[in-house]
């Protein structure tokens, strides 16, 4: 009788136990997603929104976001990689470089005439980052790590063919080495993050930007600028940003394996390579709003792109000699970066 009691008893608490181990089992979550980029961009669309969609999708809806473009959660874009870290969001998409120097090594990818194209350029970044510099993202969890397509010249009342034609120009540049190169250029150069370009544009505290077509329409630079300069792509391309998918370790550490599992399935190389594929992909109507607008555009010829070359090589030299002054080797990490761009060219 005892027996038989004892064992009721314990089929009982199982059974009333069930549906919380089922619960445990199913456990949702919500997590915050904070990026500057506006809500009309191609990039929050295609790539945020629809990354965090295949997220819900393959988490059977377990896994929902807040999403939060225009830094709607308050602070500014340089704070951005901070919250993540320190968990006052749980996922964001930034530059690394709003904050000068604190991402060195990855700044290879951000040196004149480095990329190829977004998506291979991606992927080696991604490469690059888990095996020559893992530590220059250990304090969050990285989902994605990207570039745009080729940076180029967006002038109010100037056209740029030549290296010369951007002397006394104030020119917003987006990162530090960016920036550097174009001083070395001509340039004034004047950093600042991406929302505050139409404002500086508008009342003249810039001349220009360099951004790439994508970008144009979400901060209205078509309506703002009269004249872009392209580079043809047999010259290259002069410049790219670098982008980070980043999220707080906590919040990763606290998913269930699952839920884990679906993260983990949406980041990595080809994840990165994707967002930078999508991006590029947006450059064709972004340049399509300057035709509609009547800019003028032109295509500096392959010929003329080397004096932006040549007076651009000044800025790996100085990154390579930063580098070998913080412990690392500068030219092995610079071969490291261009071998991974042509490796994964090959492949795209």
């Amino acid at each position: 009788m005892i027996q038989r009691r004892t064992l009721l008893q314990t089929g009982a608490a199982v059974a009333l136990g069930g549906p919380a181990l089922v619960g445990m089992a199913q456990q949702s979550v919500t997590l915050k997603f904070h990026t500057f980029m506006a809500p009309q961009s191609n990039v929050w669309l295609n790539m945020h929104k629809a990354w965090m969609d295949r997220v819900e999708k393959d988490s059977g809806g377990r896994i929902k976001f807040e999403a939060y473009p225009a830094m709607q959660l308050g602070g500014s874009p340089v704070q951005l990689f901070d919250q993540a870290r320190d968990g006052v969001v749980d996922i964001v998409w930034t530059l690394p470089g709003n904050t000068p120097g604190r991402f060195p090594r990855i700044e290879v990818f951000e040196l004149p005439f480095m990329m190829n194209n977004a998506e291979a350029t991606s992927k080696a970044y991604w490469e690059y980052v888990q095996t020559v510099a893992k530590d220059e993202f250990k304090d969050v969890q990285p989902i994605a790590l990207q570039v745009h397509g080729p940076g180029m010249f967006h002038m109010r009342s100037k056209q740029i063919k030549t290296a010369e034609d951007l002397r006394g120009s104030k020119v917003r540049g987006p990162t530090r080495q960016i920036t550097k190169m174009l001083g070395y250029l001509g340039a004034t150069p004047v950093g600042m993050p991406l929302p505050q370009i139409p404002d500086a544009l508008s009342k003249g505290v810039i001349d220009g930007c360099v951004i790439p077509w994508e970008v144009v329409p979400s901060v209205k630079v078509q309506e703002l600028t009269k004249f872009h300069s392209e580079f043809d792509p047999a010259g290259g391309a002069l410049y790219t940003t670098t982008f980070v998918m980043a999220m707080n370790k906590a919040k990763y550490a606290s998913l269930p394996p699952d839920l884990k599992a679906v993260i983990d399935k949406h980041s990595g190389m080809e994840t990165s390579g994707w967002l930078g594929k999508t991006q590029q992909a947006g450059d064709v109507a972004g340049r399509e709003s300057a035709v509609k607008q009547g800019n003028t555009i032109y295509t500096i010829p392959a010929a003329e792109a080397q004096e932006f070359r040549r007076k651009a090589r000044l800025v790996e030299i100085e990154w390579m000699q930063d580098m070998d002054k913080r412990g690392f080797n500068g030219k092995e990490l610079l071969d490291t970066a261009k071998a991974l761009i042509v490796k994964h060219g090959k492949k795209a």
